[in-house]
């Protein structure tokens, strides 16, 4: 008989056996593939394109560099990315196929599908030999990760010495009334946009649980730290609604 797991984790506000949790986030972003871009812009009212701009803003990526881009779904900052580099190329890594189908449709059309892979797998166990790539990118996705501590890991086994890791990600905001405010918007009028765009209410009222279930920045930081990154730091955005964290393999 097979052994399962008796290790439980959070899946938004529930809690669930910890081999449960990848097939429940892929369900998730299996349902919302389709709108997952229309939503990010109706849900941020178009910041999180400014947020990702930032990302670029700190990574400075150089023509030739290797990009994996993990939780990558649909290629954005890969593209970002290559645009910024002016040539490299990017892997982008997905649990979710459907996702990476509609990142394809995107590099074809924009004609930047030789400077990019698109790769099944997962964040804690990548399907890559060490010190592979000079930059790791995960945007919006550690949360949905089972074991977080141990995607940090596999991205400084990947990196090559001196690599770059570089994580955006929704945050805390440090003032308590703001906090209050933004938790009222986000879980009275996103999961209703999910139901209007998406016809998925459930899936977005999962991504709003996830995000407040998250570490706070100094927290993660430390997680980041922990996986062996130096020269840690993180810049918060839009007063602490998403936050920065970046780290170098030295």
């Amino acid at each position: 008989m097979a052994e399962t797991s008796d290790k439980t984790t959070h899946f938004g506000f529930q809690t669930v056996p910890e081999d449960e949790k990848a097939s429940r986030v892929q369900g998730v972003f299996n349902s919302v593939a389709s709108k997952y871009d229309i939503m990010n812009d109706v849900m941020s009212a178009g910041i999180h394109r400014v947020w990702k701009d930032a990302m670029m803003d700190w990574l400075a990526p150089r023509p030739g560099q290797r990009l994996l881009d993990v939780a990558g779904g649909t290629g954005d900052i890969s593209f970002r990315f290559l645009k910024r580099a002016g040539h490299g190329h990017a892997t982008v890594l997905d649990l979710t196929e459907p996702m990476l189908v509609e990142g394809r449709k995107r590099a074809e059309a924009a004609q930047m599908a030789d400077s990019l892979d698109w790769v099944v797998g997962d964040a804690m166990a990548l399907p890559f030999p060490d010190n592979t790539f000079d930059v790791y990118s995960i945007s919006f996705g550690i949360r949905n990760v089972t074991r977080p501590q141990d995607a940090l890991n596999e991205a400084f086994r990947v990196l090559r010495p001196g690599g770059r890791l570089m994580v955006l990600e929704f945050s805390q905001l440090p003032n308590p009334a703001m906090q209050k405010l933004y938790d009222l918007y986000s879980f009275n009028v996103i999961p209703r946009m999910g139901q209007l765009i998406a016809n998925d209410r459930d899936s977005y009222q999962y991504l709003v649980e996830s995000i407040r279930r998250f570490p706070d920045q100094e927290t993660f930081l430390g997680m980041v730290r922990q996986a062996g990154f130096g020269n840690a730091k993180y810049r918060n955005l839009t007063m602490g609604i998403a936050a920065l964290h970046s780290g170098w393999k030295l």
